[in-house]
């Protein structure tokens, strides 16, 4: 009976307290409306100053016009780009003779347009070399063929051609660039200035035979062409292979014969440079080896 008495009383303590106060007092709720507006307050103070420093430091929505680098090398336009806080790349390479070697002549963004502080300058290089072809083999074909072929290849073609006396006419005998002979497979860069020689028919006076035992196909020729004389009939001792070089080591008619300007002389050639030396005061006597 007397814990019932005692709950009873704490039961009305308790109900009296709530009727007199209520379950929160109005300064409370106050002081908790209070701090939650200060603490979103200060959310929103801070969320702001984060973005601000941001914008700051990544230099967000800030442009600059960019700069026109074309005709320039890269040593002088990456610090124009740098110094607008832009990056070059190189990207590609093209060849044109209207341009400088080496210097720009395309580049993205366009100059005078915007770009953000960072971004990357994409550009095409022009080559800082000539572009190279390959020299074909001209021999034996007309001089007007040959001519149209070469400047099909971005060569120029001297206009004063040089003649010798040859077996056949208007045949072309040898290109030259300068007094330098252009074997076939020759790099030359586009653009070169070269000279035909053209043969002219057979002369009237009588040449000697040179010897080329020794040499290379392109070095007999020109040796002949300097007597008035061109290379005949051609065979091997071996397939030709790659660039691999082949030597004289027979000739038909032989050193110090006589022949008529533009006449040929056979040439027989191999791999082995020792049987040139062995037949270098010597000739084949049998006129079915070539």
């Amino acid at each position: 009976m007397d814990m019932c008495k005692k709950n009873c009383n704490f039961a009305q303590l308790i109900l009296h307290f709530m009727e007199k106060k209520g379950f929160f007092d109005r300064s409370d709720l106050k002081f908790v409306g209070v701090n939650l507006v200060l603490a979103f307050v200060v959310s929103i103070a801070i969320l702001v100053g984060l973005i601000v420093y941001l914008k700051d430091y990544t230099q967000h929505g800030v442009e600059v016009e960019v700069e026109d680098v074309r005709g320039l090398v890269e040593a002088e336009a990456a610090p124009l780009l740098e110094a607008q806080g832009l990056r070059l790349i190189v990207v590609d390479s093209t060849y044109s003779d209207k341009v400088p070697f080496g210097t720009i002549v395309e580049q993205d963004p366009k100059p005078m347009s915007h770009a953000k502080h960072g971004r990357a300058v994409y550009v095409t290089i022009n080559a800082t070399t000539r572009r190279q072809v390959t020299m074909p083999d001209l021999q034996d074909m007309s001089y007007r063929q040959a001519e149209t072929t070469l400047r099909g290849l971005g060569l120029q073609v001297d206009t004063i051609y040089e003649y010798e006396p040859s077996e056949y006419k208007d045949l072309v005998l040898d290109v030259k660039k300068g007094e330098e002979s252009l074997s076939p497979g020759t790099k030359v860069a586009v653009g070169t200035l070269v000279r035909l020689v053209v043969g002219q028919g057979r002369g009237t006076e009588m040449v000697r035979v040179p010897n080329v035992i020794g040499m290379t196909l392109q070095e007999a020729r020109s040796t002949l062409l300097n007597s008035h004389l061109t290379v005949g009939a051609v065979s091997y001792d071996e397939p030709k292979e790659g660039n691999k070089k082949q030597y004289v080591y027979r000739q038909t008619p032989s050193a110090g014969e006589e022949l008529i300007e533009g006449e040929t002389v056979a040439l027989r050639f191999s791999v082995d440079i020792r049987k040139a030396s062995k037949n270098n005061t010597t000739v084949d006597q049998e006129d079915e080896w070539f």
